[in-house]
């Protein structure tokens, strides 16, 4: 559905328009006109085709969805796609993954979003308080979409570093589990979520002010640098703490292992004390007649005696060497 049709004029906001109305003001050469849409049927997204005159293949994009970050140059017009990434709160953390389309023109600016809970409205309305920067039009509108895509990303990062910081102080507090390993996985695959997220879209932005610049956005090479630099410090922190994550399973299944020798230890010790006992008594309960000691009257004080010796220097040996 449509949620916002305005055309702006010099930087400012001149009217909400009907979708009818677009032709009207689209080929004014000091007007532009910013189109919103929410998961848009395919025919809604054919009209506005027709409207801006959009390209068939950046069209068939726009309705299948499921894009990979990035920016395409169609003639005089520009076709971004984004993904969205928002946390879905709940005892099991999740991502939702969304796109955002952007069609850019030199007078108009057609954003699409499929599959996003949170809107766009604060980027809108910031937007129209710097008539000074809207006065750029479509390119600076974009930008600030860009923008507002790249610092949500800041937050997910945060809470994934934190909860890995969380995870990391129960490592080393004798409960290591393979519920842990479970949890660090969990936390990769999300944190591999949002690298894909940003990686192509880095790889993208960079085409805007870098090299062979597209005449439409000539003169907001600065903006869209800053753009790029955040997405590099995402990408970097990103790596990082990648990196942490593997060194973190690695540990915990290094506990795992070092608990599971060491109840290993304890069965051979126990069954070591159990074992001795039973050896002698099963010596002396042989029914032989001519056996060494079997008329000794105190040879049931000496076994037992030394099932106890035995045992005690064993258990002492053990309690040494912290197997018991």
């Amino acid at each position: 559905m449509i949620i916002n049709c305005v055309v702006y004029q010099q930087g400012h906001k001149l009217a909400d328009i009907s979708p009818t109305d677009i032709s009207e003001y689209v080929t004014r050469p000091d007007c532009f006109v910013w189109v919103g849409l929410l998961d848009p049927p395919p025919e809604e997204i054919g009209e506005m085709a027709s409207e801006f005159g959009l390209h068939p293949l950046a069209i068939e994009d726009a309705r299948k969805g499921n894009q990979r970050p990035k920016i395409e140059e169609y003639e005089d017009s520009i076709f971004a796609v984004m993904q969205t990434v928002e946390e879905i709160p709940g005892d099991s953390p999740n991502l939702l993954v969304g796109e955002l389309h952007v069609f850019v023109g030199k007078n108009y600016v057609l954003s699409i979003r499929h599959r996003t809970q949170k809107g766009f409205i604060e980027v809108r309305t910031r937007s129209e308080r710097e008539p000074e920067l809207l006065r750029f039009g479509p390119r600076y509108v974009l930008y600030a979409l860009m923008d507002a895509v790249v610092d949500r990303y800041f937050p997910i990062l945060d809470n994934l570093s934190g909860e890995l910081e969380s995870i990391e102080e129960s490592l080393f507090d004798g409960a290591s589990t393979r519920r842990k390993i479970q949890e660090l996985y969990g936390l990769k695959q999300r944190l591999m979520t949002l690298r894909h997220a940003v990686a192509p879209l880095m790889e993208a932005v960079g085409k805007l002010h870098g090299g062979r610049v597209p005449q439409l956005f000539a003169g907001m090479q600065d903006y869209y640098r800053d753009v790029y630099d955040h997405l590099a410090r995402i990408e970097s922190a990103i790596e990082s703490i990648r990196d942490m994550l593997t060194t973190a399973i690695s540990v915990n299944i290094a506990m795992i292992s070092l608990t599971e020798s060491e109840v290993t230890k304890r069965l051979a010790a126990w069954g070591a004390l159990i074992t001795v006992p039973t050896l002698i008594a099963g010596i002396y309960g042989m029914n032989f007649k001519n056996m060494p000691e079997l008329n000794w009257p105190s040879g049931y004080a000496f076994a037992m005696g030394l099932m106890v010796i035995i045992d005690a220097l064993l258990y002492w040996r053990f309690k040494r060497v912290r197997w018991v």
